[in-house]
């Protein structure tokens, strides 16, 4: 049984705040303290719903880093058979989302914790997923790079707007933080690229959600580096874009490594 905190987020200088602990195995708080009612994308089948709906509670924080899972409870609170449970587990679990734990008697599933040396890994392939993305922009004809940069502009005109509101809004720049790199990477990226940056990216998010900072400067910082990016994509320079990209992406880790040492790493022992 668990006994680690769930994750919420709230204004400040850090998206990071601690709820007391509670007994909690896997959804066991008391019902609607943890809902299983977030929206997702239309799937065809019902593991890949299940796969979707546990993933982003898990992005959220709702489903906390050392989270034991229990296989049984989650179909129960989630009204399904426990087969399209084990098959969204076995993907999580490939994905790195839940890791196994060996016991005396059964294997155990958990929510992955987060450490400061998993987040520079994951931020470290997204730079590169991303950097050729953006390489690959870079090949495209000059109208399609040009209207990708007047997109970029705008959303880090808005970007600006509600890092400057007091106390800022949150969620509207995480939401413009997200925008921003999907808009070059879909630009440029083909489909095997959107897949794997599909899988990559969530996991990133997933530390960006919980432990980013919404301090002036460090937004500032981020918004130096996309005028870089949107430069190079203008100029159509590849090993420019690609660059830039990458030095965005190593110093978010910097940028997060901070807030995971004044924070402490979530759900490891």
């Amino acid at each position: 049984m668990s006994t680690l905190p769930a994750l919420r987020t709230a204004p400040g200088s850090l998206l990071f705040s601690v709820v007391p602990p509670t007994q909690l195995t896997t959804l066991d708080a008391e019902k609607g303290a943890l809902p299983l009612t977030t929206t997702v994308p239309a799937a065809t089948d019902q593991a890949t719903r299940v796969y979707l709906r546990l993933r982003e509670l898990i992005i959220r924080g709702r489903l906390a880093p050392g989270t034991r899972i229990i296989e049984t409870e989650l179909a129960e609170r989630m009204d399904v058979s426990r087969t399209p449970v084990r098959s969204a587990l076995q993907r999580l679990n490939q994905e790195g989302y839940v890791v196994t734990q060996d016991g005396m008697r059964q294997t155990r599933l958990s929510v992955s914790p987060l450490t400061q040396d998993d987040a520079g890994e994951i931020f470290g392939i997204v730079g590169e997923v991303e950097g050729l993305a953006a390489r690959l922009l870079c090949r495209k004809k000059a109208r399609i790079r040009s209207r990708t940069c007047t997109e970029l502009q705008a959303v880090d005109a808005e970007l600006l707007r509600a890092s400057a509101a007091t106390p800022p809004h949150v969620e509207r720049i995480f939401d413009l933080f997200t925008r921003f790199h999907r808009c070059y990477v879909e630009a440029g990226a083909g489909p095997r690229l959107l897949a794997l940056h599909g899988v990559v990216k969530p996991q990133a998010d997933r530390y960006r959600r919980l432990y980013s900072s919404t301090h002036a400067g460090r937004i500032e910082a981020s918004m130096e580096e996309h005028r870089e990016i949107v430069a190079a994509l203008a100029a159509g320079d590849e090993d420019r874009a690609h660059t830039a990209v990458r030095i965005n992406w190593s110093n978010a880790a910097e940028r997060l490594a901070g807030a995971i040492q004044y924070a402490g790493e979530l759900g490891s022992w």
